[in-house]
């Protein structure tokens, strides 16, 4: 696996090296967002990234390859944030992207971003690099809406966005 981006490593880090949270702290620490959203009445939006083809990915070179490839992208996405900004592990196929004070319209400008970002990164398989195949779903905070409900949401977002690329 290798990036276009010089700047970074040719190699992902070994999993969990990298500054993601785990599930348990991600959720604790969306709460800890969704509180002062609602204590502040600023917006909060989540980015749910997904890599579309880790089924695929998984069946041809093995988990651990899907499980590097998400390390890696960890990697990559958090030097594209900003330093309030937290990204975790939701599950071990998601990347979630924590953006306090971010309205859906900058969450959309964030994904956009974020996605051109992730277009540069490469799997290489049988000497042959192709880009993974990304998904980013958007979900923004509204009043009374859970952890759980908003992750939800992101979720439902990657997964209309999958029937409107796949019909």
């Amino acid at each position: 696996m290798a990036a276009n981006d010089p700047h970074q490593h040719p190699h992902p880090q070994a999993p969990g090296s990298t500054s993601c949270l785990s599930a348990a702290a991600l959720m604790e620490r969306l709460e800890e967002e969704i509180n002062r959203s609602e204590r502040l009445g600023t917006p909060l939006s989540c980015l749910l990234v997904v890599i579309g083809d880790a089924a695929e990915l998984s069946y041809t070179h093995g988990s651990p390859f899907v499980e590097e490839a998400l390390a890696f992208i960890a990697e990559a996405l958090a030097g594209e944030l900003r330093r309030f900004d937290r990204i975790g592990r939701p599950s071990e196929d998601e990347l979630l992207l924590v953006l306090p004070g971010a309205d859906a319209p900058q969450g959309e400008i964030a994904a956009r971003r974020l996605l051109g970002r992730l277009r540069a990164i490469k799997v290489e398989s049988e000497g042959v690099r192709r880009p993974l195949q990304m998904v980013v779903g958007l979900a923004t905070w509204m009043k009374d809406v859970t952890a759980e409900e908003l992750l939800a949401e992101a979720r439902a977002a990657i997964q209309r966005e999958h029937l409107q690329t796949h019909g």
